[in-house]
């Protein structure tokens, strides 16, 4: 696997420092889930920060604090309890890799897709974020997505399969970022569906009047 697009260095350190929100933390995970070289790069910012922790005289919290900080843990701890992770069958590599298996509950062959028309397939991911949306999508093979801007933040995370657009082409590992300066018409490559993780703040802004009318329907 060769991955040529990752996360800016910015997005590694929010997510380091732990600034990222749970639907753009699971799409920066399951990156580095797959990609070595920023796993090491995210170690190394958790080593200076931890550095930096160790050089700072604490002060004094309130039980408050304490109480509020415990009942987060233990909301975060009731949550990943309830969506168990599928144990991957012996001798094959799952299309989801952790976390995101544990969230959707199955791999890629064992979830519930939504119809989009014309192919296409997604699954919600259920976040803690308000205002983010997180799916996986599965575009066929050879088949285009509807041209579009964005009214805001997608990070796209490659599966399985491929795809292209005016900005390279993406395969198993490859993150785009793309915003409000980017319209585009990724194209899944031939061969094999595109399976991908999406994470969108803002609704996708379509070119065609066709996909304008059914997107509410779609909430994409």
């Amino acid at each position: 696997m060769n991955i040529s697009h990752h996360p800016s260095e910015d997005l590694l350190l929010d997510y380091a420092s732990g600034a990222l929100g749970e639907a753009w933390s699971l799409a920066v995970a399951t990156h580095l889930a797959l990609c070595p070289g920023c796993r090491r790069v995210v170690s190394g910012m958790e080593a200076l920060g931890g550095s930096m922790l160790d050089s700072i005289v604490p002060a004094p919290t309130s039980r408050n604090t304490l109480n509020a900080v415990m009942t987060r843990l233990d909301a975060m701890t009731e949550r990943d309890a309830a969506v168990p992770a599928a144990p991957p069958a012996d001798g094959h590599t799952p299309i989801l890799p952790q976390p995101l298996r544990g969230y959707a509950g199955a791999d890629a062959d064992g979830l519930n897709w939504q119809r989009l028309g014309l192919g296409a397939y997604q699954m919600p991911i259920p976040t803690g974020d308000k205002g983010v949306t997180a799916r996986l999508l599965r575009i066929p093979a050879g088949r285009p997505v509807p041209k579009h801007s964005h009214g805001g933040l997608e990070l796209t995370l490659v599966l399985s399969g491929a795809f292209s657009d005016a900005t390279g082409s993406y395969g198993r590992g490859d993150l785009q970022a793309a915003d409000e300066n980017l319209e585009h018409q990724p194209h899944a490559e031939p061969g094999e569906d595109c399976i991908c993780l999406a994470i969108t703040d803002a609704p996708l802004r379509f070119s065609s009047l066709a996909a304008r009318m059914v997107q509410p329907l779609l909430g994409i």
